[in-house]
């Protein structure tokens, strides 16, 4: 170690982020170095200190502590420090002492570091060129963002995911239908965002009763850590806004829409991206709007993107349908009227896109499709396929793209994407099974008075408290109500069939029975589900736990996770309405519907928790109900008038709203209920037509257009199967200090060992790792899995970590060759392009951090060419880092002479780099602007904003690759040696 003087400049190997550091005082034993830019004070044995001295040589560019700069060309040493003599940036001649030099130099760079002796593990730098190989790739790859989640490969899920995460700050209702994925689908989006810097925070808003299950589900499945944020949480935080705490949010709309405080707080934080659940609880009309609509209305207009999420659009009514719409885009969606007109224009478009497969053979599919393809490009589509001259290929060329261009006018399409079961396909049966049970007389002796008497349905609802017609629907309701009656002294649980019926099934271990499997009930109300649970216990010794709207979040994930476990869970879960919402068990067939809702939209619901993506068996409805009772006339209706449990058809709202009033009142008269039951059939049928004819028609075919959807999966399977990542992997856990073992059927062991670097996520020393495969199929079947992808937080962090540090930017290695003699020096210098932009352009995706490889020779002859990296890496050999110092110490001038040629080799492969990441935007951006631009003429829910964003950000991409340039990521010296030494 060089003796120490007060004010000589000083590097530490271990911490290169500290800056350039000053010695303070020192005596025999130990030196105190202090690194003004950091803060920081060391103190160090002078025997073994990690200490560089810093010297700079001829043709080095120094910084003085006032600021000016000065180009080296010789030094003078007195007393132990160092004076620089050189010339400043006007030509003057000056002199600076090395006690002067500014605290800010940094010596991480790649040319610093080697001409200071700070030099790595050959491995590394190894390594570190695969790893900027490898993200210049995957961050260009279509697929970003969608490989990584641990999802099925479902098409209309990247199809949306896709054309949603491609736009400017988007704004869009996804509302599929139950069971199809929504939750993945903004997930997909969220966090293909997040990884190409276009979303740096999101706010996620969900009901109560769904936010345990989105925080694990992002967590689960997109590896996202999100900060679940409640009162409790925000008083923690004192005066601070709790919002600002975290990159992505979770709140309960409960909670944030009943305090405005807190409303002001999100709205202060300033999210690039809001997420709304169940958004059809938003409440609006033209007169007033609800305090949820009202909070989200705020949010969204500060707010750049929007994801609303519903699986029922037109549940509360059109005009509910609207107010969604004005959230999305209030400027396009202010009149509601004109907004039913144009909806009902799409009828046309929707027979034309279905006439042209039918072309070029009738006129009247010429006529149709004539009558809305009426600009230019599509008139030329037309002519051609028409065109009886053209061949079979260019006709089915015109067919598509006239097929596109007429999708693309759809208006709420574009906003707004909804797949139904029936154009997805692939789902189960469903089979209704019915249990004829007898009334109790206690129910009995109610409703026949009812029938008998007018007046008294108007005493019950007051004696009762209940509403009309829940009083005639839930006998066991009205029971419990009529707590003065003196012959109800019994529960309900014990004088009620259904419950012995259900004790009948579950002890039945035929093919009709539920022994062998799990059951799902549901009652409508909670005190139905609280009062079967004990029944269950009390008269079949069943512990049920139950899933109802009182529960705290934890105590309904506790109740959903004992239900889910194979193994020791329970055979049976019971649900109330609300507290069923939004919960998923598509591993459960049976489902026991205890009674019936009142509203087809939520009979569809409960189907919905086991008739979802993913389920492999037929659905098994079971539904007890009484002879003669309201319940079965309601039954009735659902069953005969509107097919509700053999499909969803998107319809009943518009059904209840036409019939719910005079259905009520015949739920005592079976003659007035066949009447209704006709009427509802009648117009079922028409809309059932109607909606095959109409918008929601275009809704589907606009939701996933099957060629692209095919193109992201077949990206995603690309990166699935990429060969590379395994090496890799191996590779980076073996340098970071990650044990990795195979564990057979596709299974690694990932186990922090003794010498692991610290901050890698999921790993922490003298912890257990983690079980890891890079099978998809393998990692869906088993939740204690992660799955290894390049998304995959760890390989993100590793990859982050070499190319942001200086990991593996410097090294030297002796080269053994009998062709070479002994004693030759090479330089081989990785220059990577720097492109300062902001992460919201994503310039990644057309110039990536791109290497450029130079290998000279100490001649300065460029053998890039003629030596590959991998070919020279095979003949390397390491050595000890004391050596490889003085090595570079004796080659110092040489190297700076090659360091400096380099560059200049390196710069005459900037331009075409540049020129091709240009044309690749312009190709992408030119493109989309120009089908932006021709569709806005026909299609209003093109937003002006969308147009100028677009221009805006390709101005921005192109003078960003304008400014491009390189500079030196890492070099590896070579020595070459006698080979027999």
């Amino acid at each position: 170690m060089s003796d120490f003087s007060p004010g000589q400049r000083w590097i530490s190997d271990g911490e290169a982020e500290l800056g350039l550091g000053t010695v303070l005082n020192c005596d025999a034993r130990s030196v105190t170095i202090l690194f003004s830019a950091s803060q920081e004070t060391r103190t160090y044995n002078t025997r073994q200190a990690p200490l560089t001295r810093v010297m700079f040589g001829g043709g080095d560019r120094v910084i003085s502590a006032d600021g000016w700069q000065m180009i080296v060309d010789d030094s003078k040493e007195t007393r132990g420090l160092i004076t620089y003599i050189g010339e400043d940036s006007d030509g003057n001649p000056r002199e600076l002492s090395e006690a002067k030099l500014a605290d800010t130099m940094q010596f991480d760079q790649a040319r610093d570091r080697l001409l200071t002796g700070q030099v790595d593990r050959n491995d590394w730098f190894d390594l570190r060129f695969r790893t900027l190989h490898h993200y210049q790739r995957i961050e260009q790859h279509s697929a970003l963002g969608f490989a990584g989640p641990r999802i099925d490969l479902i098409p209309h899920q990247l199809y949306i995911a896709d054309e949603v995460a491609g736009r400017h700050a988007p704004r869009v209702l996804l509302a599929d239908e139950v069971g199809l994925g929504k939750t993945i689908e903004a997930g997909l989006v969220l966090h293909r965002l997040l990884l190409a810097g276009r979303v740096e925070r999101a706010l996620i808003l969900v009901p109560d009763s769904l936010t345990h299950q989105w925080l694990v589900e992002l967590l689960r499945r997109f590896s996202l850590k999100v900060s679940l944020l409640d009162e409790q949480q925000s008083l923690a935080h004192g005066s601070a806004n709790p919002f600002e705490s975290a990159q992505i949010v979770l709140a309960s709309q409960g909670w944030l829409f009943a305090n405005t405080h807190r409303q002001e707080q999100a709205l202060a934080s300033h999210f690039d991206l809001l997420i709304v659940d169940e958004a059809h609880h938003l409440d609006w009309s033209p007169d007033s709007s609800g305090p949820g609509y009202q909070c989200v209305e705020q949010l969204a207009a500060d707010i750049p993107g929007l994801l609303l999420l519903t699986a029922t659009p037109e549940q509360m009514g059109m005009e509910s349908h609207f107010a969604r719409l004005r959230l999305l885009d209030a400027e396009r969606y202010h009149d509601i009227e004109r907004f039913k007109d144009e909806e009902h224009h799409y009828i046309a478009v929707a027979q034309a896109i279905d006439a042209l497969d039918e072309l070029p053979n009738t006129v009247e599919a010429r006529e149709q499709v004539d009558s809305v393809a009426d600009d230019r490009d599509s008139q030329a589509l037309l002519a051609t396929l028409c065109n009886p001259e053209a061949s079979t290929e260019q006709q089915d060329a015109a067919r598509a793209q006239l097929r596109e261009a007429l999708l693309d006018r759809h208006g709420t399409g574009r906003v707004m994407f909804r797949n139904s079961r029936r154009h997805v396909g692939g789902f189960p049966e469903r089979r209704l099974h019915l249990a004829q049970l007898e009334l109790p007389s206690a129910y009995r002796r109610v409703l026949r008075r009812l029938e008998r008497d007018d007046d008294y349905l108007d005493e019950l609802l007051i004696e009762t408290g209940m509403d009309h017609p829940d009083v005639l629907i839930y006998p066991d309701t009205m029971y419990r109500e009529l707590s003065n009656d003196p012959l109800n002294t019994e529960s309900w649980w014990h004088i009620d069939p259904r419950v012995n019926w259900l004790l009948e099934k579950l002890s039945d271990d035929s093919d009709s029975g539920f022994a062998n499997d799990k059951v799902l009930i549901i009652a409508h109300h909670r005190e139905t589900a609280e009062g079967l649970a004990e029944g269950l216990r009390v008269l079949g010794g069943y512990h049920a736990p139950v899933f109802h709207e009182g529960l705290s979040l934890v105590e309904r994930d506790r109740a959903a996770a004992a239900f889910a476990d194979e193994e020791d869970g329970c055979q049976v879960l019971v649900c109330s309405e609300i507290g069923s919402e939004g919960r998923n068990f598509q591993f459960c067939r049976h489902l026991v519907m205890f009674d019936m809702p009142q509203h087809p939209d939520q009979l569809e619901q409960r189907i919905g928790r086991l008739d979802r993506i993913g389920q492999r068996h037929a659905i098994e409805l079971h539904v007890p109900i009484f002879t003669g009772s309201p319940g079965e006339r309601l039954l009735r209706w659902y069953h005969e008038g509107m097919d509700a449990f053999s499909a969803p058809h998107g319809i009943g709202n518009d059904l209840f709203d036409a019939f719910g009033d005079a259905l009520a009142d015949a739920l005592l008269d079976d003659e007035m209920l066949s009447e209704i039951i006709d009427e509802t059939r009648e117009m079922f049928t028409a809309k059932l037509a109607e909606r095959d004819a109409g918008r929601n028609r275009l809704l589907e075919l606009n939701a996933c257009r099957p060629a692209r959807a095919q193109q992201v999966i077949d990206a995603v399977r690309e990166l699935d199967e990429d060969p590379a990542l395994p090496r890799f992997v191996e590779r980076a856990l073996d340098i970071f200090g990650v044990d990795s073992q195979e564990i057979g059927n596709g299974l690694l062991y990932l186990q922090p060992s003794q010498h692991m670097l610290d901050g890698l996520p999921g790993l922490v020393k003298g912890e257990e790792g983690f079980s890891a495969t890079y099978s998809r199929s393998l990692a869906l079947a088993r939740d204690d899995i992660q799955r290894l992808s390049w998304e995959h937080p760890l390989l993100r962090e590793m990859m982050e970590r070499i190319l942001d540090g200086t990991m593996g930017n410097t090294a030297l290695a002796l080269l053994r060759h009998p062709a070479i003699p002994s004693g030759r020096l090479m330089a081989e210098l990785v220059f990577r392009t720097h492109c300062p932009a902001p992460k919201s352009l994503h310039l990644n995706r057309f110039l990536p951090p791109t290497a450029v490889r130079v290998l000279l020779d100490e001649s300065g002859a460029n053998l890039t060419s003629k030596i590959s990296f991998t070919g020279l890496g095979k003949n390397l050999q390491k050595v000890n880092k004391s050596l490889a110092r003085d090595l570079i110490k004796s080659r110092h001038d040489q190297l700076r002479t090659l360091l400096i040629q380099g560059e200049g080799e390196a710069e005459r492969e900037l331009p075409s780099i540049v020129e091709s990441a240009e044309t690749r935007m312009r190709a992408q951006l030119d493109a989309e602007l120009a089908r932006l631009t021709a569709l806005a003429e026909h299609n209003p829910a093109v937003r002006s904003e969308e147009l100028e964003a677009l221009k805006q950000e390709r101005q921005a991409l192109s003078d960003a690759i304008e400014n491009t340039r390189l500079r030196l990521d890492s070099v590896r010296v070579i020595i070459t040696v006698d080979p027999n030494a």
